[in-house]
């Protein structure tokens, strides 16, 4: 089940790697060769946003332990985008949507992604999302703790002697304990 949320991750990925960032990065070149100030132009400030949330998104699917899948899907795409393009440039961009049918918006982010694959930076990015998923950790399910495995005793049969604090399920640290004084009841 993780690999098929996995799957669907690494499909989220891909798609905000393409059309977020193929937006981002043309408004930002847009920006510069206007001249534009970032600080005084919200759309700008905006593609700054962007850019920072699909960095946060790589991030995440390159640190944490996912499903391999959620890696390996758009680095595969990635690459074979880089591939194609080095091999036939016009079929590679020809699957971009530049047409005049596309909201502005999309065309936008359509030339955005024209730059980011003729400057390599897909390339870059597929293969940096490719080396996690070779490493053979990143395949293995998750260790169980050994608690969980064992047969609980009851609570009836457990003796509390002291008090304890325990954090997040982890071995208790004792607080204050009570003293094992003989009880006297009378004396002679």
């Amino acid at each position: 089940m993780r690999h098929f949320f996995g799957f669907l991750v690494g499909v989220v990925v891909a798609a905000g790697l393409v059309v977020g960032g193929g937006w981002a990065a043309q408004e930002l070149v847009r920006g510069v060769s206007e001249n534009l100030d970032p600080a005084t132009q919200p759309r700008m400030l905006i593609a700054l946003g962007v850019m920072v949330v699909v960095g946060v998104l790589l991030g995440l699917v390159l640190a944490m332990r996912t499903s391999p899948l959620a890696a390996l899907v758009p680095a595969i795409a990635l690459l074979a985008w880089t591939v194609l393009y080095a091999l036939d440039a016009s079929t590679a961009t020809s699957l971009v949507p530049t047409g005049s049918a596309v909201q502005q918006e999309l065309v936008l982010a359509g030339k955005g992604v024209i730059t980011l694959l003729s400057t390599g930076v897909y390339g870059l990015l597929g293969v940096a999302l490719l080396i996690p998923v070779l490493m053979p950790s990143r395949w293995a399910a998750p260790a169980r703790d050994e608690d969980e495995d064992e047969l609980q005793e009851p609570e009836e049969e457990k003796k509390v002697d002291e008090e304890s604090f325990g954090f997040w399920g982890k071995a208790d640290t004792p607080v204050a304990t009570t003293p094992k004084w003989p009880v006297v009841t009378e004396r002679n």
